[in-house]
């Protein structure tokens, strides 16, 4: 297995002024206080400060900088918005941030081949604005859409409410512009439907910014469909509400997204954003249609009754755009609503097949009730990506460790019913090391083998995805000698 860098702890003044020269002063930034900004992404429990941040504003900028990091063999990382939630972006301690905040133009809106050509800065959501006024919309839409950059998205192979129909991110980027991390520019893929050569776009989409950096992403539009329906059903308990899920996808019908959100993750929605769920219910399911007219009413009808069958207590449709906005509204706005009941949360990602979604359900909730803190679960129910947040108080003392316990357990749940680690957030530092439970050694090997075919000397967002003794029990950071080391009595293997 590659090694996280473990090499300088301080950068050369000479290192600094040649990144100085290759962007100007202005955009690069050294000043202790400003690095702050970037020790860590959403996962704030692992934070290292950068030595530098750099914001290139070019292809030409980014080539300049890893340039100058390969021929240092200085560790670079690079960073979009920061809302990742799995560490991807956490910094090297003594390396160089890439931040790509200044990248953030959409250079080419070509409506008759339907593709998008943006800069790794742009947010999400302004992909679709673009292109709303024509009849266009860009499918991937995580609950950060406002704010999370298509580069991030490309780098963790971002999804969403509406991925159940439309797919994730990687069934949606046509083309790069990519910069590997000794500097060479590469041209991927392109506006057309197939590509000579193996995928290695592919390959890269959700390779968490461990092979280069992408500078220019062609994205696929889809049209907007004619109409769209959107449902809530109120259910007195979560299995009702997962028997509901299990027999629309089992009846043919095929919404745009299906979302869950259990007692707790209501009573945060509802503080937080007063979007009218149903008082008292234990689960809420948000089903959207969309499609021709025909085929949504046809399948709104069997929903509807699927989910009366199911012991659905109330089913309403949203009548109008305002009220469609406000019910996605309390889903979008979930996540950071759980700061009005809890002080802390710890949220986790992992995958289940839809039938085993009420058994998993219950399993989380004998180990909420084991470890002693509650859990709420809001999720992409369509397609078992569920995103349950552990609920804490870091004041007290014990409690911050025993969260990441409940969280690892939870996974340790969804990997032994047949999911996955994750749907979405990556895996960053938060979960290689739990990667040898879905991933045999030779697994690994290959995805190491994969990784230095892009960074032979391992200088790219170095220390993530694939575990090390580093991450697994070692104290992060760069290496620092032993004492025994400085004196010549022992050496480092």
């Amino acid at each position: 297995m590659g090694q996280p860098y473990s090499g300088r702890v301080a950068l050369s003044s000479s290192f600094v002024t040649e990144l100085q020269d290759a962007l100007g002063v202005e955009h690069v930034i050294t000043e202790h206080e400003q690095l702050l900004t970037y020790e860590c992404d959403g996962l704030t429990g692992h934070r290292a400060v950068p030595e530098v941040v750099v914001l290139p504003g070019s292809t030409d900028d980014v080539q300049a900088v890893l340039r100058t990091c390969y021929h240092e063999q200085v560790p670079f990382v690079a960073r979009g918005a920061g809302t990742g939630l799995s560490g991807g972006a956490t910094p090297v301690a003594g390396g160089v941030v890439v931040s790509l905040a200044r990248m953030n133009r959409i250079l080419e809106v070509d409506l008759a081949s339907e593709r998008v050509v943006v800069e790794p800065g742009v947010a999400n959501l302004d992909v679709t604005r673009a292109v709303a006024p024509h009849g266009f919309f860009y499918a991937p839409d995580p609950s950060s859409q406002q704010v999370c950059t298509i580069g991030g998205n490309v780098a963790e192979n971002s999804g969403g409410a509406h991925c159940l129909k439309y797919g994730f991110t990687t069934h949606h980027v046509a083309g790069l512009t990519f910069v590997l991390p000794d500097g060479e520019v590469v041209e991927l893929g392109g506006k057309g439907l197939d590509h000579d050569g193996p995928d290695l776009i592919g390959a890269i989409v959700g390779s968490e910014g461990t092979l280069g950096i992408a500078t220019r992403i062609t994205l696929r539009l889809v049209r907007a469909p004619e109409a769209v329906r959107t449902l809530l059903a109120g259910f007195h308990t979560m299995d009702a509400a997962g028997a509901a899920v299990s027999g629309i996808v089992a009846a043919g019908v095929m919404p745009s997204a299906i979302e869950m959100m259990d007692r707790i993750t209501l009573e945060a929605a509802e503080k937080a954003v007063s979007p009218g769920y149903p008082l008292g219910a234990g689960a809420v399911l948000l089903v959207e249609l969309d499609g021709v007219v025909e085929q949504v009413e046809h399948d709104a009808a069997e929903v509807e009754r699927l989910c009366a069958e199911c012991g659905a207590f109330e089913i309403r449709a949203a009548t109008d755009d305002a009220a469609r906005a406000l019910l996605w509204k309390g889903r979008k706005s979930a996540f950071a609503a759980m700061g009005r009941v809890a002080s802390d949360y710890y949220v986790q990602d992992g995958v289940v097949p839809r039938t085993r979604l009420p058994e998993v359900l219950r399993r989380i909730e004998e180990l909420s009730d084991d470890y002693g803190l509650r859990v709420g679960n809001v999720f992409h129910a369509g397609d078992g990506n569920l995103h349950p947040l552990v609920l804490y108080d870091a004041k007290i003392a014990g409690q911050t460790e025993r969260a990441r316990e409940l969280a690892e357990a939870i996974l340790e749940a969804c990997v032994d019913a047949g999911g996955s680690l994750t749907g979405e957030h990556g895996v960053g530092m938060d979960k290689a090391c739990s990667m040898p439970r879905m991933f045999s050694e030779r697994d690994l090997q290959v995805f190491e083998r994969l990784r230095r075919a892009f960074d032979a000397t391992g200088i790219c967002n170095p220390g993530k995805v694939i575990p090390t003794p580093r991450l697994c029990g070692e104290v992060p950071g760069p290496y620092r000698a032993h004492a025994l080391e400085r004196i010549g009595v022992a050496e480092r293997l």
